[in-house]
């Protein structure tokens, strides 16, 4: 089952048949809203708006934990996250779509695991993003004539402000492509809860190390989403059938993340938390 965690510009998804909003309570704390479930070209899906409908949260106030569990816990196996994103690079303008493969990560204080003590569990981030999705990812983009680029360092910071003109210096010069508030921890998460998961970030503007970008404004932003909201939806049809149609996803490593995760003593394990982690890490528990 196909999952799609909306971010900036895209808050619904149109041509969705037999939808229902589904409240979710989580040991986590209550997720950004209520998961819209229903059917697109007859496959299940499941949506969830990251900062909720209208906008309402801010990315370092998102409750990435509760997130990803409700979608695991509706039985979501696969999951689409799109963010808006700042560009760090002169070939990537305003409207082009990055298949993301890597991140670096500089935000601060979120809850970033779902373990923690009495259940420790290392699970490896070296290929932080599903290839196998990211190969239907692609496929679609370019079934949709979307301008877009396969593979690409997404830097999450901390936000909710823009970037210094000195941070985004820094960040070019280390290499990164684009920039963003939101796919982390989201990504480390999902990776804990054996979920597969690929991240488009939809470039918005330049941020601000780009002579004509000093001063990124939000209504400049808005501008570019509204385009790209368009194609990131065609991108959510173009991908449902991919993803549901596809005979090696059951034997995808994502699913098996937790297999040689666990480092705590069973019989040191905190029966607490052993119960908050069911959904996520039922299988190995």
């Amino acid at each position: 089952m196909m999952g799609v965690i909306g971010g900036s510009g895209l808050y619904d998804l149109p041509g969705l048949t037999d939808t229902r909003w589904v409240h979710c309570d989580t040991p986590w704390g209550p997720p950004s809203d209520e998961v819209l479930v229903g059917r697109l070209a007859g496959a299940p899906i499941a949506f969830l708006p990251r900062h909720g409908r209208g906008h309402r949260i801010p990315p370092d106030e998102v409750n990435y934990r509760a997130n990803i569990h409700a979608l695991k816990s509706l039985g979501v196996t696969d999951v689409l996250a799109v963010s808006a994103v700042g560009s760090l690079r002169r070939d990537l303008p305003p409207g082009t779509f990055v298949v993301v493969d890597q991140f670096v990560d500089r935000t601060s204080g979120r809850a970033g695991s779902f373990f923690g003590t009495g259940m420790v569990a290392h699970v490896a981030m070296a290929q932080p993003v599903c290839g196998r999705l990211g190969d239907h990812v692609q496929a679609s983009l370019q079934a949709a004539d979307v301008p877009h680029r396969r593979g690409g360092t997404y830097l999450a910071m901390q936000g909710p402000q823009f970037s210094t003109l000195a941070e985004s210096r820094l960040y070019r010069a280390w290499g990164c492509d684009v920039i963003g508030m939101t796919n982390l921890p989201e990504a480390k998460l999902a990776r804990e809860a054996e979920l597969c998961y690929a991240a488009v970030a939809m470039v918005t503007d330049y941020d601000c190390w780009h002579p004509d970008h000093d001063t990124v404004t939000v209504d400049a932003i808005v501008r570019v989403l509204l385009a790209n909201a368009g194609q990131a939806k065609e991108l959510v049809s173009g991908m449902v059938r991919q993803v549901v149609n596809d005979a090696a996803a059951p034997e995808c490593a994502c699913r098996r993340a937790l297999d040689h995760a666990l480092i705590t003593a069973p019989s040191a394990r905190d029966p607490v938390l052993l119960d908050k982690l069911r959904v996520v890490a039922g299988r190995v528990l």
